[in-house]
């Protein structure tokens, strides 16, 4: 697969858009359904798909999990500041995240936080040896835990 770096948005028809519609709920039926559901022949749809991989409008196809069910249930948001913004730092920080695989997402803000991670965990005590490895591998200016005490809304679908 591969991605687009011209910075532009792939231009999508309205088969497109209604074949990502239903990916994005559910990724899993056959050709013959999905492309019933959409309005289109199976080779279209098929080809439709394979062009969306291929200039990386479809990231990947994957199963949503339910943290608590696996025994995750605990979300917590780690806001970051940094007094370094150089690029030593970044590579490091960047190596760090990607090696802690409680964090599902990472993001550069702009703002008074640098950075916020959401993490996953089975317990409180869990997240402080999180916590710990996490401080210890890297110099930060300010960190700021917030635990997630209900799910309002939690969406993967894109509003496309």
């Amino acid at each position: 697969m591969k991605n687009r770096t011209d910075g532009k948005p792939f231009t999508l028809d309205t088969l497109d858009r209604n074949i990502l519609r239903e990916l994005q709920i559910d990724a899993t039926p056959s050709l013959e359904r999905l492309a019933k559901k959409v309005g289109g022949s199976k080779t279209s749809v098929w080809n439709r798909i394979h062009r969306l991989e291929q200039n990386g409008v479809i990231l990947r196809r994957a199963a949503v999990l339910d943290p608590v069910q696996v025994g995750l249930p605990e979300t917590f948001f780690i806001s970051i500041r940094t007094s370094q913004h150089n690029a030593t730092w970044l590579e490091k920080f960047i190596a760090i995240i990607h090696d802690m695989p409680e964090i599902l997402e990472a993001h550069r803000l702009a703002g008074e936080t640098d950075y916020m991670l959401k993490v996953h965990v089975a317990s409180t005590r869990e997240f402080d040896d999180f916590y710990k490895r996490l401080v210890a591998g890297i110099d930060l200016y300010n960190v700021t835990s917030n635990l997630s005490m209900e799910v309002l809304k939690s969406e993967t679908a894109l509003p496309i």
